[in-house]
């Protein structure tokens, strides 16, 4: 859902200023954009972090098979933490960034772009704080944002390959249960390796630029914050998809609401028989990413004598 926020509002704000030169919405737009990026990467650095603790969780239980299945009210407060706390860490940036004009000497155009310089008309301790955070917001990014996701998710993994064991996860695990868990385990994994990859420009042109800024021209400058930009926006892209094509259960889900809405949801007698067997093996797929399978019904024995 955040990836889809940050298509919707940061994306046709990033085209509209590289079109026309003017910001759309103005300096609010320079505070919000910001705002949304960085809070984007603080949700998927700790989605990254409680999923690689929830697959330690599963795979170094004792029963895992009669583990119950986690209350959605508890994963609604996981899932608040991490949005309350992204977007808390993400706050400074709403003051560091403002609206600036520059009218080009050749053409005499005025254009509109957001820069990184503190408001001095906030208070003298916010003022501080702020300062503080530009200059080390660097660094910060960084280990925060860049280090902390990649190294626990590989933390994780070997853990729990160490913890378990090639003999404890034969005798523990089924076959089905063991490919679900070899499933989700590569979901994180992809998902991990593609945040490093798009996250990695930025971090990189973050550190050279703070040692070479007197010799790079700002034509420069702007033209890597566009990519860096595009990298983000390319994994909010890339992530829903990547989630949908590796857990299955998702997306046979997604499909089949899609295929539902699409044909109005008007059951007949060819499409009725042909629902049920999705939903059959929808059902037996998603089992197996539970650590308590569902419960089937008996069926039903037919009534009368052979007469």
């Amino acid at each position: 859902f955040w990836d889809f926020l940050i298509l919707f509002f940061c994306l046709p704000v990033v085209i509209f200023n590289e079109i026309t030169k003017k910001r759309l919405l103005g300096d609010v737009s320079c505070r919000i954009v910001p705002f949304m990026e960085v809070s984007s990467l603080g949700v998927t650095t700790f989605s990254l972090c409680a999923l690689g603790i929830d697959r330690f969780h599963a795979a170094t239980s004792p029963q895992a098979s009669t583990r119950p299945i986690e209350q959605c009210q508890s994963i609604i407060a996981k899932l608040a933490v991490i949005w309350v706390g992204s977007m808390t860490l993400s706050v400074p940036e709403i003051l560091l960034w403002q609206l600036a004009r520059d009218t080009s000497p050749v053409s005499g155009v005025v254009t509109e772009f957001c820069t990184m310089k503190p408001s001095s008309n906030l208070p003298e301790s916010i003022y501080s704080l702020v300062l503080t955070y530009q200059n080390a917001r660097m660094w910060w990014y960084f280990g925060c944002y860049f280090c902390l996701p990649v190294l626990f998710t590989v933390s994780c993994q070997l853990v729990t390959r160490r913890v378990r064991g090639p003999d404890k996860k034969s005798e523990s695990r089924g076959a089905k249960q063991g490919q679900a868990e070899g499933h989700l385990n590569c979901t994180i994994i992809a998902l991990t390796v593609i945040y490093g990859l798009c996250t990695t420009p930025e971090n990189v042109c973050n550190i050279v630029v703070a040692y070479m800024s007197p010799d790079v021209s700002k034509q420069t400058l702007d033209l890597l914050n566009l990519i860096n930009q595009f990298f983000l926006f390319f994994k909010c892209s890339v992530t829903p998809v990547l989630l949908l094509c590796l857990c299955r259960p998702l997306g046979q889900a997604f499909m089949d609401c899609c295929c539902c809405c699409c044909e109005g949801c008007g059951p007949d007698s060819s499409s009725s028989e042909s629902s049920a067997d999705s939903k059959l093996k929808t059902e037996m797929s998603s089992s197996i990413f539970f650590d308590k399978p569902r419960e089937t019904p008996p069926p039903l024995l037919a009534l009368g004598t052979p007469c």
